[in-house]
């Protein structure tokens, strides 16, 4: 499966990474600088873009403390006398591996697009709990899957953690209930007009997201600031209609599976209003602030309480 594979790889990188400081840090610096500044990129590159929801957030923060201790442990262990200077070829893979790592940390926080974007400032659509940001970010390279679908390089794949830090009961799991998100309510992140609003697809059992992007239930907003689009939702679970106004915190529909997902999240992207005619993904892509807070990839989101609005 994709999903173990990826997560075998995160665990694999974070384990050579530790075993590279734990090993530079027992020699003279030296000597063991250049293998230092390795083992302290591929830590944070790791740290940032390791799967580690897919067991659980929390192994993300074990191992960066393990980082840190093994880094301190330099200060107290004993240098080996009979450490000598690396050979120039190695230093010099130290070097280039080191570059592209660091490049890629950079990327994290800026992606393609900078440290600024056009912004709109939503509410958290969600429950009260922890959710995390499955995918997401400023562009490339932190936001790939995203990148190249309809201009969406802002978009937002959410999931729920819980109480494990998982965003399911297993690392994998075929059936939708265990899922910590599914089922969950989505509210109304701002005002505004419903252009779209269906929810006749049926739910994909994981991994199965062969129906494509065109079977996917889904509310998309007309509000002040633009459009903003909410996919993936539960069968038959979408209670609004096309052209009824909803005001923020209003119900709308379930977190469900539909159409080119292979598991339970919830979608979110936003574009600014483009000339009449214009479809509405064609708009300027919108960065998404919720309730004054941007979030990055792999970033966990504490919201404030929704405040819910019943409409008959």
């Amino acid at each position: 499966m994709f999903i173990y594979g990826i997560l075998l790889v995160t665990l694999a990188l974070a384990l050579l990474s530790l075993y590279f400081m734990f090993t530079a840090t027992g020699k003279p610096l030296r000597y063991s600088w250049s293998r230092l500044l390795l083992a302290l990129s591929l830590g944070v590159f790791i740290y940032l873009y390791g799967t580690w929801v897919y067991l659980t957030v929390n192994a993300k923060y074990a191992f960066g403390i393990c980082l840190l201790l093994c880094l301190l442990s330099g200060f107290i262990r004993k240098k080996s006398k009979a450490a000598r200077a690396p050979r120039p070829w190695k230093r010099g893979l130290s070097f280039f591996w080191t570059g592209i790592l660091v490049c890629l940390c950079i990327g994290y926080f800026t992606g393609t697009t900078g440290l600024k974007q056009q912004k709109i400032e939503l509410a958290f659509p969600l429950k009260t709990g922890r959710y995390f940001v499955l995918q997401g970010g400023k562009g490339l390279p932190t936001n790939l899957f995203h990148f190249s679908l309809r201009g969406a390089i802002y978009a937002m794949d959410i999931v729920k953690l819980n109480k494990w830090g998982g965003r399911a009961d297993k690392v994998f799991s075929s059936r939708l209930e265990d899922y910590e998100i599914f089922n969950d309510t989505i509210y109304s992140p701002a005002s505004g007009r419903v252009l779209r609003a269906y929810s006749d697809n049926p739910d994909n059992i994981p991994p199965n997201m062969d129906r494509g992007p065109q079977n996917t239930n889904q509310v998309l907003l007309e509000t002040d600031a633009g459009y903003v689009f909410l996919a993936h939702m539960k069968k038959g679970s979408v209670v609004v209609h096309e052209g009824q106004w909803v005001v923020q915190g209003q119900a709308l529909g379930c977190v469900g599976n539909s159409g080119f997902s292979s598991e339970p999240h919830l979608h979110i992207q936003a574009h600014a209003k483009a000339a009449p005619g214009t479809p509405w993904y064609m708009g300027q892509p919108l960065y998404i602030s919720f309730n004054g807070k941007s979030y990055l990839l792999y970033e966990v989101i504490r919201p404030k309480r929704v405040n819910m609005v019943n409409k008959e």
